[in-house]
Order: C-alpha cells, then structure tokens, then sequence
C-alpha cells in the first residue's frame, strides 16, 4: 500500500546492515566535549557543564558555525569528545547513513550505510545514536540496529529487529534511541521479546526479556531508574509501562508493570522523579499518568497517582519534559484548552497544579527545549528558538530569534562545551552560544 517494492523491508527485504563505507578525513576530538544520547549523559536534558552561555544573541544575532543539508527527518545529533553522530537517510541512495562529523567545522569525517527502501511518512529518520567510549550504535527508520567503532567507523555487528525478533515498525517508523551501559546495548523490541542486551564488542545477545503480553514498540525511549539501590530500565510500550531489572542475576526480570497507562501512540519517554515517581505522557487526547513504584523486602507495586486529560494538568504530545528543582517543565500539546501550547511548570507530585505559564503571547508547537546555564533554549516548530528563564515562579523572555527558515523543528536539542546543534526536517545547525567573557 505504501508502494514498496515486493520483498521490501516489513515484507521480507534481506537488509546488508552497514555495507558501505566511506572514510573522508581524520580528527584529532576535543576530549570531555558530549552529548552522548538522547537526553545527555544523565538521561534528563539538562547540561552541567560550567560553561557561561548567551543570555541575547546579540546585534549581529544567532553565531552560526556551520549548517548541513539532511534527508528529511527529526533524527538528531549525539557528541562524542568533539564528534558528531547523526543517522541520516539518503534519499536519492535510499541509505540509512551514520554520519560522523567534527564539531568545530562540521566537515565529515566518515559514514556508514546500508540500503533500505523507505516512503515519506512525515519524515524519514527520527532517532539519536547512543555513543560510549568505544562504541556507537542506531536503530534505523526500519528497525536495524547497527553498531559501530566509535572513531573508525568500522563495523561490529548488526541484526534487524522485524526480521530476528519479530518486531512490528511503530506507526511513524522507529522513534526509540537506543542506549549503551557498560558497553551493552539496550533496546526495547516488542516482538517475541521485550527487551534485550547485546553486548557491544561482539555483537552476541546477553539477556532478553519475554513478551507473554505481546506488548509492541513504541516511539518512547527506555529510561533507567534506581529505586533502593536497584536499577532498572523503565519502559513505556505499546501496552503499558514496565520496569526491567538492569543488573543482577535476574537481569532483564520484569520486576513491575502495569496497565493503568496505554495509549495506542506513545512519543515522549518517562520522566524518572525522585522517591519511585514515573512521569509518562503521549499525544492525540491520551494526556498523562503519575506513577509511584514501591519496593518491600525485593518485592515491587506500582500505583496510578493521577491520570489527567490533556486539560487537566501537564501533559505533552511529542517532546520529554524536563524534572528540575522538584517541578517538571513542559510545552501542552493543542488539544490542552486556554493553555495549549503555552511553556508551563507543575510540581513533581502534583501534575494537575500548573503553577506557571509562558502565558498566550509566548505559545510553543512540537519542537524541543532543554535546559542549560540555568536557562532554557526552546525551538518552536518554525526554526525559531527562544531563550527564557522559567521557575515556578514566572516566565521570562531573554531573547529570541530565527535559526532556519524551516519548518518541522522537532528534532531534540544537544549543547556540549558552549556548542548547540539543532535541526528542522532538512538542516542541521551549529551554533556557538559560548557568552564572551
């Protein structure tokens, strides 16, 4: 129906993950310089490094370093000690493409590819590659997962999800980031297993965990979380929201799941709170659920605090809040009344108490926002990007300017080292947004 050739992709297309390589120049990396997946090195969006940024872009405005032409999509950049990872789609090559890049000049260091027929459907590429010291590994529009050298490029291993696993491709194709701990790969599947954990080096499968409620992928990314000194991965699938056992030997157990929350799309991955509260949200009317995971002597509950419409407190449709000071920051999606699109901040307890709004002169599309130097960047849909302190008490405008005259501009955020990378549907962006001392 989507006019794939027979034999294609979910039909049965036999994918050669990575078979095309091509090696441009060599970098020498700005170590201590990452983003190294999606929401940054502590999973919350929220940059630590003591770095003084811009409060106003200044008379000659936004300082662009370097723009770069993409196929079109939402995937977005990780950083690696001064290396930019971004998986792309060639359209006129029909290629998944890792793409390597220098920071400081975006020239391409490198890239790895292999053929898969994809249709538009509403942009091609959507995830962010999960980079350790050693390794980087993507999820494709189509399922295939690849792992990589993080500096050479050279191929590891790859295997792909439909084909092994029985996975079903989401809706708007795979929007899950993957993610590595302690150089194991970690990705949620939704076919005949749940979860699994394939060791980076070799490539060789170390725990799954089953399916028995055939549970199917999601858009969503898997979160870690401890709880009394036991991590776990927290999941929000197309079925419910689970908690899987991170280490031990019953590494990759179910130790908690429920029901209480599941929508037929899930976008934004859970926001992991203090003291066992799970914030999960997704579009089109589902709204929101606050959850509490309990643990008594290796035992563990989960409880529905609040499940909220789209009008009754905090919810988002496509980008991951943001839990910081105790309060969880947000955009409503449009289905959310007098506050639809407004930037708004609830308390961590209490999702249907909005305490502050960007109020109606300042509204929001899809786009994203992050949090760094005690500020939040935020992009609305059109390649505009406000700068704006926001607390629970109040929401104030820095500055605010036009980066691309796109359109789409979806694709998360990274700020590394007093460098922030952006994207709409075709172009990525660098820009310096160090403030001059």
């Amino acid at each position: 129906m989507d006019n794939r050739k027979k034999g294609h992709a979910a039909s049965g297309e036999k994918v050669n993950i990575g078979e095309n390589f091509v090696f441009y120049k060599s970098f020498a990396g700005m170590p201590g310089v990452s983003w190294p997946r999606f929401r940054g090195e502590e999973f919350d969006n929220i940059n630590k490094e003591n770095v003084r940024l811009i409060s106003k872009w200044g008379k000659s405005g936004p300082h662009i370093l370097w723009k770069l032409n993409l196929g079109e999509g939402h995937a977005a950049a990780a950083v690696y000690d001064g290396r930019v990872y971004l998986l792309d789609y060639d359209e006129s090559k029909k290629e998944d493409a890792l793409r390597c890049f220098s920071l400081p000049t975006g020239e391409e260091l490198w890239r790895r590819g292999y053929h898969v027929h994809l249709k538009r459907n509403h942009g091609l590429s959507r995830t962010i590659p999960a980079v350790s010291k050693n390794y980087v590994v993507t999820i494709g529009p189509r399922c295939q997962v690849m792992c990589c050298d993080r500096i050479s490029g050279e191929l590891l291993w790859g295997f792909d999800l439909g084909r092994e696993f029985q996975a079903e491709v989401p809706f708007w194709y795979t929007g899950q980031c993957p993610l590595i701990d302690h150089d194991t790969a970690i990705i949620a599947v939704g076919g005949k297993s749940l979860l699994i954990a394939v060791d980076c080096k070799t490539g060789r499968k170390t725990w799954e965990t089953p399916n028995p409620h055939n549970w199917k992928m999601s858009h969503s990314s898997l979160m870690p979380m401890t709880l009394n000194g036991r991590k776990m991965y927290v999941y929000c699938a197309i079925g419910g929201v689970c908690g899987i056992a991170a280490e031990g030997p019953d590494r990759g157990r179910v130790l908690w799941e429920t029901t209480a929350f599941a929508p037929s799309v899930v976008a934004p991955s859970p926001v992991v709170m203090d003291e066992g509260r799970i914030f999960v949200s997704a579009g089109y009317g589902a709204g929101s659920a606050l959850l509490q995971v309990n643990e008594n002597n290796g035992v563990y509950s989960v409880k529905l605090l609040q499940k909220l419409k789209p009008q009754e407190g905090l919810a988002s449709e496509q980008q991951t809040p943001v839990y910081y000071g105790g309060y969880l920051y947000g955009i409503l999606p449009k289905d959310a009344g007098g506050l639809r699109n407004h930037f708004v901040c609830c308390r961590g307890n209490d999702c249907s108490n909005i305490v502050m709004s960007s109020g109606k002169t300042d509204r929001f599309g899809l786009g994203p926002y992050i949090l760094a130097d005690g500020k939040f960047f935020i992009l609305n849909d059109d390649g505009e990007m406000t700068i704006a302190k926001a607390s629970p008490a109040g929401f104030t405008v820095l500055d605010k300017a036009r980066i691309i005259d796109g359109q789409d501009s979806w694709g998360p955020i990274a700020i590394t080292g007093g460098y922030l990378l952006m994207r709409d549907s075709k172009t990525l962006v660098c820009l310096d947004i160090r403030a001059k001392q």
